[in-house]
């Protein structure tokens, strides 16, 4: 994981349940969060549930120069350092978010994620697999892809992605939505309601049931879904009861 942000404040509890979510489902994980800010007695703190759970786990501050040494993000980062590039449109914090990510999995392999992605089983027999955003309604062909899940490799040539589809040197699968983003993030806020009616807790029991059969993980697009509140029979509220255990253990004992 990684969190580029000044303070732990960022890191509430949807990121703490993502942790719980992804230790329940890889009981032996390493997972590395590489933040500045968790990378201190406060972000020590707030991982503390799972440390003395025996979960692996720990915040190392990014080291950007290391991570992007021979690399294609090698002369951009040293160009923007030195003022001679924009970063453009994108903020920079999210640029070099993208790149560490990307850079890290290509130098060491394994398995990124996002801060807001919840676990819901084992990632084991996936490999070399980045998610579909969304899919072209006449093709059934993906027309978009999303980075906040990444399996792949050491030395696995992701960074192309796009202009490596089709060729026959490389190997990886592209997941259709549902593996990562069973609902897109402009109706994400549908899984945080409760019943509004029959028919509507007739669609809250048929989505649990089909993310629940069709879906490795849940992206939760915290940018749309941080100020939503978790509501009594929501789709959430279910997933957050099975799938969350050390977190909210911890949680309901401290503020007892």
């Amino acid at each position: 994981m990684t969190l580029i942000s000044p303070t732990v404040d960022s890191f509430g509890e949807r990121e703490s349940f993502a942790v719980d979510s992804l230790f329940r489902s890889h009981r032996n994980a390493c997972l590395v969060i590489v933040s500045n800010s968790m990378d201190s007695e406060q972000g020590r703190a707030l991982l503390k549930p799972f440390i003395d759970n025996q979960f692996r786990v720990t915040a190392v501050k990014p080291d950007f120069a290391a991570a992007f040494k021979n690399t294609p993000a090698e002369t951009w980062f040293r160009d923007l350092k030195s003022g001679r590039v924009r970063p453009g449109d994108v903020p920079v914090a999210q640029n070099l978010s993208n790149l560490l990510r990307l850079a890290l999995l290509y130098k060491f392999g394994g398995i990124y994620l996002d801060t807001d992605v919840v676990v819901l089983r084992s990632f084991n027999g996936l490999r070399n697999c980045i998610g579909a955003q969304t899919v072209d309604a006449v093709t059934g062909n993906w027309s978009r892809l999303n980075n906040a899940v990444l399996i792949f490799d050491r030395n696995h040539p992701l960074v192309v992605v796009e202009r490596v589809i089709g060729d026959s040197g490389f190997n990886f699968t592209v997941m259709p939505p549902a593996a990562f983003y069973p609902v897109d993030w402009s109706r994400i806020a549908a899984l945080f309601h409760g019943p509004r009616g029959r028919v509507h807790a007739r669609w809250l029991r048929k989505k649990l049931e089909q993310i629940k059969k069709e879906s490795f993980a849940v992206h939760l697009w915290n940018r749309q879904s941080r100020d939503v509140k978790i509501e009594d029979g929501s789709v959430m509220s279910r997933i957050r009861m099975e799938y969350c255990s050390t977190f909210c253990n911890s949680s309901s004992s401290s503020s007892s």
